[in-house]
């Protein structure tokens, strides 16, 4: 039944994800509420197909999102929640590798909406400018994501952080909330398997602490789903 359902779900779901894309990006221009609505559209279709179709449910723990300016780091284990953040929270700006950028349709649709690039072979130059970047947009009430531990990693594995995370988290000064994920067991697969994709939400890391506590809290709480 999984490769059953996971061969019906690729070719729905991608199919709709090109229409969706191209349609966000010839509104941008034109319409901003309509070309954002589109790009949440883009992942409220991958819970439908995953619901309707694989028979994948998603789960919020905790606390969930908060109000105001915060960065949050997450766990990640597949292409799921990557796709998921603009269903997750609202206009969230995301720090993702600048490769990404090169894809088409995808690439100038994720600009526009607001993506900060990580380019980790330029040194200080681009750090300066994506920080500079990142706080335009917390200081317009729009939350932040990474995912720290730089890709995806199997489900058990518990990594280092990576060292930009640290460097964003005293420069930026906001507070850090910590997630959980557990998606790569049903999704990061060929066939994919039914069952619940978790969110768990860690209490909120105040700025300001040394690195090494910082950094511990939430490497601890974004494996809190591994064991």
């Amino acid at each position: 039944m999984a490769v059953l359902r996971s061969l019906v779900f690729y070719p729905v779901f991608y199919l709709g994800s090109i229409f969706i894309t191209a349609a966000s990006l010839a509104a941008s221009p034109f319409d901003v509420p309509l070309f954002r609505r589109l790009v949440r559209g883009w992942p409220r279709w991958q819970r439908f197909c995953l619901r309707w179709i694989v028979g994948i449910r998603v789960r919020i723990e905790g606390s969930g999102p908060v109000e105001g300016p915060v960065l949050y780091a997450i766990k990640h284990e597949s292409f799921f929640e990557a796709i998921d953040m603009p269903a997750l929270f609202d206009l969230p700006v995301v720090f993702a590798k600048d490769q990404l950028f090169s894809i088409p349709l995808w690439g100038p649709a994720a600009r526009a909406y607001g993506i900060v690039p990580v380019e980790r072979e330029q040194g200080a130059r681009a750090l300066r400018a994506m920080i500079a970047s990142a706080k335009g947009y917390s200081e317009s009430g729009r939350p932040l994501v990474i995912f720290p531990e730089g890709t995806r990693v199997p489900h058990g594995a518990e990594p280092p952080l990576q060292a930009g995370f640290a460097g964003l988290y005293k420069l930026l000064g906001l507070p850090v909330v910590p997630v959980a994920v557990n998606s790569g067991p049903l999704y990061h697969r060929v066939w994919k398997r039914a069952g619940t994709v978790t969110y768990r939400f860690g209490e909120p890391i105040p700025p300001g602490l040394p690195r090494a506590e910082a950094e511990a809290r939430v490497h601890a709480a974004m494996n809190a789903l591994n064991r």
